[in-house]
Order: structure tokens, then sequence, then C-alpha cells
């Protein structure tokens, strides 16, 4: 009977929540500018007597819904992304993008709309133990916003036992549920490696320190380190993705090149041997052509590494829910939601959202233009996330 309670009230507040999906759908910032999605949330807050607090990482919310007692002292923290990506939507939505060149094609305003809802249903019923933290990120595409939350002073302020999270999943069907214990996404790097000799006329080339064989052996060295240093059995990757050199004219030899790309590892490990590699191998090359060598390495976001007992939780919770759960594999995509889970328990959960018909924009793939997030899986995050609240701060 509590279950299907729970269900209805959810059912009622998810068909409100698709309306504010729909606000912030045709809103759409970028990291740190997210003032519409925080000014939304922070209204919604406000019209429940939700207590919050706004600024962290600039546009970050963070609320607070205490039980109907807080003898456990426990608190449980669910975290929603706001940031949209820098793509012109061509979804053909009525709810598409008002803002040209911006564009919610990850999710992240479902993902925002599913935690309001959660909010609003943990005010009502407050069925549970403890203090419940809603977590409103900014800046998850490339921003690095868990990790300025965390510095910002989140847990010192809002501190939390535990964090759970989830992503929309247009590769599988609507409602499916799919996690791993450990790995679950990559951590993500990038990199940039500018190469230094000396320029000159293409029929003096005794006369330069020409650069461009340099970077052409470099783009093609540094995936070696990966497909040779790396175990074969641990995932990991290493990709040129752009290089750039020469002057244009046919007879000039040109002074300066640069390449750069991104890594991805699961392993602490694996991560600080190919950052080291890349400076030596810069270095060597650039040393071996008379030039110079400026790497630059940047750690952007870390691995989604679930712990195995918080999967367990989980796997009780959308099994309760949904009937299913499916066990995923590790996937090189990235997510900063390992931020979090790198200073508490938690776990990150997929949820499909495919639906049958082929040319529906709910099956398009993250970040294309016609990707649209399916609203029909509100109501199943926001019920999963009611149970994870309710079983792991019991009332009895």
């Amino acid at each position: 009977m509590a279950n299907e309670f729970r269900k209805q009230a959810v059912e009622r507040i998810a068909a409100e929540a698709s309306e504010w999906r729909h606000e912030l759908h045709a809103h759409p910032q970028t990291m740190y500018e997210e003032t519409f999605a925080s000014d939304l949330v922070c209204r919604k807050l406000t019209e429940w007597g939700i207590p919050f607090s706004r600024g962290l990482a600039v546009t970050g919310v963070v609320a607070s819904v205490e039980g109907r007692r807080n003898t456990s002292g426990r608190a449980v923290a669910f975290r929603a992304d706001m940031d949209a990506l820098d793509i012109n939507e061509e979804s053909g939505q009525p709810w598409a993008s008002r803002i040209p060149g911006k564009m919610h094609a990850c999710g992240h305003d479902g993902h925002t709309a599913t935690l309001l809802a959660l909010a609003r249903y943990l005010r009502e019923t407050r069925n549970f133990d403890g203090t419940a933290r809603l977590i409103f990120q900014p800046a998850e595409e490339g921003g690095a916003g868990a990790l300025r939350m965390l510095n910002d002073g989140l847990l010192e302020t809002f501190p939390f036992d535990e964090i759970y999270g989830f992503h929309n999943f247009p590769s599988l069907p609507r409602g499916l549920f799919s996690l791993s214990p450990g790995k679950m996404l990559a951590a993500v790097d990038a990199f940039d490696v500018q190469l230094k000799g000396k320029g000159g006329h293409g029929g003096l080339p005794e006369l330069a320190n020409d650069v461009l064989p340099a970077i052409a052996s470099l783009a093609i060295s540094l995936p070696g380190i990966v497909s040779r240093e790396i175990p074969p059995a641990e995932a990991a990757s290493l990709t040129v993705t752009n290089i750039r050199g020469g002057t244009g004219n046919f007879n000039v030899i040109s002074g300066e090149a640069a390449l750069s790309g991104n890594v991805r590892t699961f392993r602490e490990a694996d991560r600080a041997h190919i950052e080291a590699r890349i400076r030596q191998i810069a270095d060597s090359l650039a040393q071996m052509f008379r030039g110079e060598a400026i790497v630059k390495y940047q750690r952007i976001i870390d691995p989604v590494i679930n712990d195995p007992v918080s999967v367990q939780y989980c796997e009780t919770a959308a099994r309760k829910v949904s009937g299913e759960v499916k066990p995923f594999s590790p996937i090189m995509a990235g997510e900063d939601f390992g931020g979090f889970l790198k200073v508490r328990p938690g776990a990150f959960i997929i949820l499909g959202q495919a639906e049958s018909e082929p040319s529906s924009p709910h099956n398009f793939s993250v970040h294309h233009p016609r990707y649209d997030f399916n609203d029909r899986i509100i109501p199943v995050a926001v019920e999963y996330f009611a149970e994870l609240a309710e079983s792991r701060m019991p009332l009895d």
C-alpha cells in the first residue's frame, strides 16, 4: 500500500515536472552560466518551503529536506546536473532551444526536473529518518563543477554520508536500469603539445629546424603508450584529435606546430604513467628535431567508480521500481559525478529512455542535435531516488 501511495504521488508530481523540464530545455545555458536553471530551481524550492543555499560553484544550489525524524543523524545526497552544450538544436520539439548555438543535448534538463520532483515528494511525505541533500550542480560538461562545489565547501556546509546520481541512456529501452560495481565511466584528461623550432625557406632547409616531421612523429608515437605500456586487460585510451602546423605557403618551413587530444583511464597508476610518458616522448622528439616542447596536461574529471555496497542498495531499489536491472559494461565516456565518489561512497546508475519508434528523438545519442530527454522516465527516476532515500534512512 505504501509503495502504491508513493507511485501515485510521484506520477502526480512528475506530470508537472515535465513542464519544468520543457522550460529548462527552452532556455539552455552552458558551464557556470546556468542562471535560468538556478533561478527556476530556487523559485520552486521557495514555493514548497524547502531551505536551500545558492552560489556554490557560482550557479550551484543545495537544498535540504528533513525527515519526520532525525534521530539517525544520517544524510543521503542526490545530485543532478544543470548545464547544456554548445550545439544547435534540430529536434523540432515545441520546447526546443530559444538560444542559438545552445542546447540541452545530454538531458541535464531532465535530471534537474527529476531532482526537483524528488524534492517536492520528500517535502510532502517526509517518510524517512534523517536529511536528504539535493545537489543541483553546474558545469558537468567539461567544467569540473563537482570538484568546484567540493572546493567551495559543499561537504563542510552540507555534510552527507553517501551520494547517488543517474543519467538517461538512449541506447537502452525506456525504464530499464543498468549499473555495475566498480568501474562505470572513465577519467577524462586533455593534453596539448606545442613544438617550437626555427622556420625558414623551403629551398634552404639546412638553416631551419623543421617541426612538422616532429609533430607527425609525435602523433604516431603517443597512442603507442596505451597499446604497448598499459596492461591489455586494463581499459585506457589516448587519442590525438587535433594537429596544427604550417603557414599555408608551399615554400615556407614553419617554426611552430602543435597537437592536442584526450586521455581516458580508470586506474590512477595508468593516468599518471600516460601523463609522464607524454612529457618524456614530446621532450625526446623535440630534442631529436632540434626544437623545444611545451606540454600542457589537464586532469578534467575523475572516473566513476561505484562503491560495491552502495550498488547493492541501488539494485534493490531499482528492482522494486522497475523489476529489472541490467549489468553495465564500463565505457570510456566521462561524468564528473566521479568527483563525489572520491570523497563519499555511493553509486551512479543508468536509466534507459529509448522508445520502440526508431525515429523518436529519445533514441538519438546524447550530444546529437536531434536528441531530446524522455519525460516518461521522470517518474521512474523519482521513485527510484525516493526508494533509496526511504530505505537508506528508514523510519522503522
